[in-house]
């Protein structure tokens, strides 16, 4: 059964609120609104202003995590700064999950390579999801998009070195098999799934699309032209769609060079292994707005 994906070529704050309404989707009591931060540095990541409508149109306070790798976000203090530096408060009410633990612990019971997930804890706090995604690529993962961010994005730090060990993080972080962190990355995200029981809505922005990902404080500059924003109730339907708007741009000088990064890190398979657990369709139907 094929999913909707809405999609509009224009890039505005008042368009990713435009598409979002499209989806008809309830997000019913407390609402988390999943960013990314930006790592110190990096200069392609979406700022807060490109979110604000969205952000307050459904009521959300904006959360993150640590990261589990060296740089300016991998501890509470350190990232609380970041945050503030790059503006976040000035915008939303902000809350750090993982700013404390310990750790929410959620059952993967059906997952393929992981049983369970790390989250941060205030993640209980929460009724509902709107996950705001910047697709680019990504150096472990290929790309970077809508399941990334349920995944290793709503990981606490603990739990990003689990996903990234495939559950070993004593031998393995950073060294596990690759399509078994790509498949951890699935199952991981199909345990938020579950924990929101679908009460989650999704939005991919298709521009300063890099080769690297927004957790590089030295990141290459965009290589492809921007291509539009997508909304969905699917995770994996928003995700191949921007796969296959990618493809489609033959005519883009950049192309080939993002394409390069995601076919040689296997991107696809994360989209492959999350249709497979069943939290949504690689067929959908592509719904284009002026």
């Amino acid at each position: 059964m094929s999913s909707k994906v809405y999609f509009t070529r224009e890039i505005s704050p008042e368009k990713v609120l435009e598409v979002y309404k499209l989806l008809g989707a309830e997000l019913k009591g407390k609402v988390a609104v999943k960013v990314h931060s930006g790592e110190v540095g990096n200069q392609n990541f979406l700022r807060p202003p490109f979110w604000k409508p969205v952000v307050d149109y459904v009521g959300g306070t904006v959360v993150e995590c640590n990261t589990a790798y060296d740089g300016e976000r991998n501890t509470t203090k350190k990232h609380l700064k970041a945050i503030k530096k790059h503006g976040w408060n000035d915008y939303f009410d902000f809350d750090l999950l993982d700013a404390e633990g310990p750790d929410l612990v959620l059952d993967i019971p059906n997952g393929k390579v992981i049983k369970k997930n790390f989250v941060g804890k205030n993640l209980k706090n929460y009724d509902s999801m709107l996950v705001l995604s910047h697709f680019k690529g990504h150096p472990m993962g290929g790309y970077g998009g809508a399941l990334k961010q349920l995944s290793i994005g709503c990981a606490s730090s603990y739990g990003k070195a689990y996903i990234h060990g495939s559950g070993d993080t004593e031998h393995n972080i950073w060294r596990a098999p690759h399509d078994a962190f790509l498949e951890s990355m699935a199952d991981a995200a199909s345990s938020v799934i579950e924990f929101f029981k679908g009460n989650i809505a999704y939005v991919n922005v298709m521009m300063n699309m890099s080769v690297d990902c927004d957790c590089c404080d030295v990141a290459e500059d965009p290589c492809m032209r921007d291509i539009g924003i997508l909304a969905s109730l699917d995770p994996v339907a928003i995700d191949q769609a921007c796969l296959d708007l990618v493809y489609a741009a033959k005519d883009d000088p950049g192309r080939d060079h993002l394409l390069e990064r995601i076919e040689s890190r296997n991107g696809v398979h994360t989209i492959e292994a999350a249709a497979a657990l069943g939290i949504g369709s690689r067929e959908y139907e592509l719904c284009e707005i002026k």
